[in-house]
């Protein structure tokens, strides 16, 4: 969210995801059982979606906000095309977003060192329900009115101020709320589509990344030769 002098902002920073620690990437290969069966009851491509876990004004604000963390701009399609609403409403349904895969019994220590995990009582999916409505009662107080009903500059101050700490939430950190959103924003982008995001392979076509291709037999010895051929998925789509 902050600003950038950097003529392609956007591309440089997902481009630094690439090469980012695979935590988050583990946490999804441990939910593989309860994400096969999440996939299974997903509607088909192309057909519109709708959300299991949030409501009809959680759905719009999670849209509203997502927009403006990656928008659609001259470099391509933004987090709404990747379909990145969709892959965090699924991820409130797996074990990831009822927290099973921490240990949740406390003590919690939240602002300590970040290598400590996760210092809150709240789940993800907590997390987003009270971070909307906390955002909410933040803009009511404000603007008098709800995030989604702000103008695209009002909007992007509260994600700032949001991300710098500066509101006080009621029921969760609002610095924590954005990173959440903010790390999932990114994980939708760039996740395998099999998960709702990255329709169409928008993110890894930007990246020039190659997905799941079964091998590369020959490219290798080729030298600083372009690779000519496009993402696949794990499904098995082609970009």
């Amino acid at each position: 969210m902050t600003d950038s002098q950097d003529s392609t902002p956007r591309r440089r920073f997902l481009q630094t995801l690439a090469i980012a620690p695979a935590s988050t990437l583990a946490a999804g290969a441990a939910l593989k059982t309860s994400q096969a069966e999440t996939l299974t009851n997903a509607p088909p491509a192309g057909a519109a979606y709708t959300p299991t876990y949030f409501d009809q004004a959680e759905w719009a604000f999670i849209q509203a906000a997502v927009d403006h963390l990656i928008p659609a701009d001259d470099l391509g399609p933004g987090a709404l095309a990747a379909g990145v609403p969709e892959f965090i409403d699924r991820q409130m349904e797996t074990p990831y977003g009822h927290g099973k895969l921490w240990y949740m019994q406390g003590p919690f220590h939240p602002g300590v060192d970040p290598t400590y995990g996760w210092q809150i009582s709240l789940v993800p999916r907590e997390v987003y329900r009270h971070g909307i409505a906390d955002c909410n009662a933040y803009c009511r107080a404000q603007y008098d009115k709800l995030f989604v009903e702000l103008d695209k500059a009002a909007q992007e101050t509260v994600l700032k101020d949001m991300e710098a700490g500066k509101p006080q939430f009621a029921n969760v950190p609002c610095k924590t709320f954005f990173g959440q959103l903010l790390g999932n924003t990114k994980e939708g982008f760039l996740s395998d589509p099999q998960y709702g995001g990255n329709k169409h392979m928008v993110g890894w076509k930007m990246l020039g990344f190659t997905g799941a291709r079964g091998d590369f037999v020959g490219w290798p010895e080729k030298g600083n030769v372009k690779y000519p051929y496009g993402p696949v998925s794990i499904s098995g789509e082609k970009a």
